[in-house]
């Protein structure tokens, strides 16, 4: 049989699809029926590219996170010590002749400052008999005392943080004589000329006690080092200044430096009743 053309509108023949007009190698969606159209290729790799956007996103995210999970804050603190001026309790500045006509070795009541730091206490202490005669067995105190100030060499300033768990004051407090009964030995030719000193400062925390009146060296344990010591300074006019400190860090300090914010050219004496346990090591 002869083949022959027959138009598309043959009854007897299907027309044929149209040709695929498009170029080798481009995608096309062919959807049933005659609906042929192109994909959207934008738009596929828009949504790959945000996929794979959030998949860093998260994992930067993960990594930005960790990073400021160890971070550490800046160090508060200070480069050099301040020369800061004492304050009395009533305000006035504190000068030698008020400190000798009010404190002495028998003083009960603590009186606290701050420096270098504002959360480093510290006590000031005059050990100076009360009756203004010089130390003996009878008349228990201390004068030229390892850096100290004043007529008699006897004012001086310890930190009020124990140093070995950190208690602060008034857990750790001066101990003035007749306080407890307890006394110690520190020799004929120690600072204070009574061998038996009935003061000193004494932890209730843990039973740590030193000597204010050689340096707060230890007398008992269990704290092995002694109470820094504020180095105090006097001018012309008798005003009293901290002017640095020596010995140890303050408990719970890397350096005594570091910490918190500077108490910054004043810092006001402040009274507080002590806590007295009479429990030594033995």
């Amino acid at each position: 049989m002869g083949t022959f053309d027959c138009p598309a509108a043959c009854p007897y023949v299907a027309a044929s699809k149209p040709a695929l007009d498009f170029p080798i190698g481009q995608l096309r969606r062919v959807a049933s029926g005659n609906d042929v159209g192109d994909v959207d290729e934008t738009k596929r790799n828009v949504l790959k590219l945000l996929a794979v956007a959030g998949l860093v996103g998260a994992a930067g995210g993960g990594l930005v996170g960790g990073t400021l999970q160890y971070a550490q804050p800046p160090i508060v603190g200070i480069s050099s010590y301040p020369r800061t001026q004492l304050v009395d309790v009533n305000g006035s500045p504190l000068t030698v002749d008020a400190v000798e006509s009010e404190y002495n070795v028998g003083t009960s009541d603590l009186f606290i400052f701050y420096y270098p730091l504002q959360n480093e206490p510290n006590f000031f202490l005059n050990l100076y008999p009360a009756n203004g005669q010089p130390p003996s067995t009878s008349n228990p105190g201390a004068q030229n005392v390892p850096g100290g100030v004043g007529s008699h060499g006897s004012i001086v300033a310890f930190s009020a943080i124990c140093q070995h768990l950190g208690c602060p004051a008034p857990a750790i407090s001066y101990y003035p004589p007749g306080t407890c009964a307890q006394t110690f030995n520190t020799g004929p030719s120690g600072p204070n000329t009574s061998p038996n000193q009935p003061f000193y400062i004494h932890c209730s925390c843990h039973g740590s006690t030193y000597n204010p009146a050689n340096g707060a060296s230890n007398l008992t344990g269990p704290a092995v080092l002694p109470l820094p010591q504020v180095t105090l300074d006097v001018d012309p006019s008798g005003v009293i200044y901290a002017v640095g400190e020596t010995g140890p860090p303050v408990n719970g300090h890397l350096n005594t430096l570091q910490g918190d914010y500077s108490v910054g050219t004043s810092s006001q004496l402040a009274r507080e009743s002590p806590v007295i346990l009479c429990s030594f090591p033995s």
